[in-house]
């Protein structure tokens, strides 16, 4: 449920889709709770595993019992994140539809049928690949009438939806027990955790630069809130990052205050050059100092397998020099060019 997904939706939807700009990024839990969790050096220990037999009985992120029979052999998959980590655990040669993904990962998901977009769910589509699961997105992400019509079906659902790195750990593990990839979906997150402190132990030292982080700026301005993935993944890289509330919104004003040392785009449709040519951004200091970085938002904002990734991109963004354990310690092209005034 990464941000691209939803500003494509929000050109649809707009406002409604705003409330819940990032799923997996956004600051607000299918509850309306807020929460960070601990530093990633001491973060949570992975979930204990259930029992591995099937039947199962899985309680999903909006707190809802799932029954699941047996073990499935047909999944569908109705968020970005949950595609990329059904096929990370071993899964994906059982998914048998998908989300559109306008970001899409893996290769190997291309040619799966698509039974849902940024408009809407195609029940009846879902119907006919016979599914035995379905994973779905919550906070409005998935329509929650899709997901009820499917329930009275007779098809288990499990709802989720990560409001922080923790969480989205937590997700990885509730996908593998329901496809019975437990084992492997914990392996999977015992590495990230891993690679998460890494991340943490190397930018700790580091001096923390004002960091702006431009979400979306085509109609209003858009940053991260307090409380969401976003803050946490940008503390973590080692900022001290400009935050707003659950609205997402800043004004230029509060910019050009807050006078960010590095502005990190996350948005594919702004450039450097665009940026420094704004009405009003020229005395901002990372325009002066030619430190606008192009960043991958997908990665940095979607709760799956590549989200260490965009950790380490972030990092390397804001420390182009930083030593990371397992990584290049080449700062991408995008951050190379704009930290040398490209």
């Amino acid at each position: 449920m990464d941000a691209l997904f939803h500003r494509r939706r929000h050109a649809a939807l707009a406002p409604v889709i705003l409330t819940i700009l990032a799923a997996l990024i956004a600051c607000t839990g299918p509850a309306g709770s807020s929460s960070i969790p601990p530093p990633s050096g001491t973060a949570a220990s992975a979930t204990p595993a259930p029992s591995t037999g099937f039947p199962l009985t899985l309680t999903d992120d909006e707190q809802t019992e799932v029954a699941i029979p047996a073990e499935p052999g047909r999944i569908v998959s109705l968020t970005p994140a949950a595609t990329e980590v059904l096929f990370a655990i071993g899964a994906g040669d059982r998914v048998v539809a998908k989300v559109e993904d306008i970001t899409p990962w893996p290769p190997e998901a291309d040619d799966l049928p698509v039974v849902a977009t940024f408009q809407g769910v195609e029940v009846e589509k879902i119907v006919d690949t016979d599914p035995e699961l379905v994973v779905a997105g919550g906070v409005g992400f998935t329509d929650p009438d899709a997901v009820a019509q499917l329930r009275r079906l007779g098809i288990p659902v499990i709802v989720l939806y990560a409001d922080s790195t923790d969480g989205a750990f937590h997700d990885i593990e509730l996908i593998g027990d329901a496809a019975g990839e437990g084992a492997a979906a914990r392996d999977l997150t015992a590495s990230m955790r891993a690679a998460f402190d890494q991340v943490e132990a190397a930018t700790a030292g580091l001096p923390k630069p004002k960091v702006f982080y431009e979400i979306d700026a085509t109609s209003k301005i858009y940053t991260p809130a307090e409380g969401s993935v976003y803050a946490e993944m940008l503390r973590l890289a080692g900022s001290e990052p400009l935050l707003t509330d659950s609205s997402y919104e800043i004004s230029l004003e509060e910019i050009v205050e807050f006078d960010p040392e590095i502005i990190l785009l996350g948005s594919p449709f702004a450039t450097p050059d665009q940026v420094r040519g704004r009405p009003g951004w020229g005395g901002i200091a990372a325009v002066l100092n030619g430190k606008i970085v192009p960043v991958n938002d997908t990665i940095i904002t979607r709760p799956g397998p590549r989200l260490v990734d965009g950790l380490r991109e972030l990092a390397r963004a804001i420390h182009p020099d930083i030593d990371l354990p397992g990584a290049s310690t080449e700062p991408s092209a995008a951050a190379a060019a704009s930290v040398a005034g490209g």
